[in-house]
């Protein structure tokens, strides 16, 4: 898994205490639905003792141009960083990592069952699947406040 240097192009209050952030894709970047990624903040003018770098599901498929994160807004140096970043601002990214996608066997129903936050990784097999016309049957229960 490489490292990556890439750019913040937009980001956007999607719900009460949420906010998605879309980063440039670096060219070649390849990863499966429902992996996640390592961001990491580069000489950030705050820090806390949690550090620099956080896990984030990638909530776009790998069809989109963008790698959207979407987060809730906890009170770190960290998402108080993120939150103030200019546009264009680079960080460094990491991955992907992880085996949490959607399983091979198209006559086994999926069953996803998130809550909040949890539905990230959700969206981009959903979109993935969708896209790609997979046989999956595709079955989500989500609750949200």
């Amino acid at each position: 898994m490489a490292n990556h240097q890439v750019r913040l192009r937009k980001k956007e209050a999607i719900a009460e205490g949420t906010m998605t952030f879309y980063f440039e894709k670096p060219a070649g970047f390849q990863f499966k639905p429902g992996q996640f990624a390592n961001l990491t903040l580069v000489s950030p003018p705050e820090t806390d003792a949690e550090g620099n770098v956080r896990m984030f599901s990638i909530a776009s498929a790998p069809f989109e141009d963008d790698l959207m994160f979407t987060t809730r807004m906890r009170d770190t140096a960290f998402k108080r960083v993120l939150k103030s970043m200019p546009f264009g601002t680079e960080i460094k990214l990491g991955g992907p990592f992880g085996s949490f996608t959607l399983h091979s066997d198209s006559s086994r129903p999926a069953v996803f069952l998130a809550g909040g936050i949890g539905i990230t990784p959700f969206r981009s097999m959903i979109l993935h699947a969708s896209r790609s016309r997979l046989p999956h049957r595709l079955l989500l229960f989500y609750s949200n406040r």
